[in-house]
């Protein structure tokens, strides 16, 4: 069994949503995660605060951010258990993120080292 991480992106216009419909937003990624953690492929995720810093140039730049316009900033992340990227692939497809056209979910393998 593999790892590949989703990195969410985007999904900005969440933070537009009524009180009621972002309970039932949230609900769904309640639902879809816990389907996951039900058949074992979930492995771990959260979400991430909008602010960070950047280390650059060997370390001796430090940016504060957000660092990318709405649409690329990386809002979470999730660990999931499969085969194949082409699995980890359909997977990403039952995300309540991608119901936001600016969204997207960027599926990598995780290598052992």
């Amino acid at each position: 069994m593999k790892q590949f991480l989703y990195l969410f992106r985007g999904g900005d216009a969440m933070e537009h949503l009524s009180p009621e419909q972002m309970e039932a937003h949230m609900g769904k990624w309640k639902t879809w995660m816990g389907g996951l953690a039900e058949e074992g492929k979930l492995a771990g995720g959260l979400p991430l605060g909008k602010g960070g810093s950047q280390v650059i140039n060997g370390g001796s730049t430090v940016t504060d951010g957000p660092f990318a316009e709405g649409k690329e900033v990386v809002g979470g992340y999730l660990i999931v258990n499969t085969d194949t990227i082409e699995s980890a692939v359909e997977i990403s497809k039952g995300c309540p993120l991608l119901e936001s056209m600016n969204a997207n979910i960027e599926v990598r393998e995780i290598l052992a080292m």
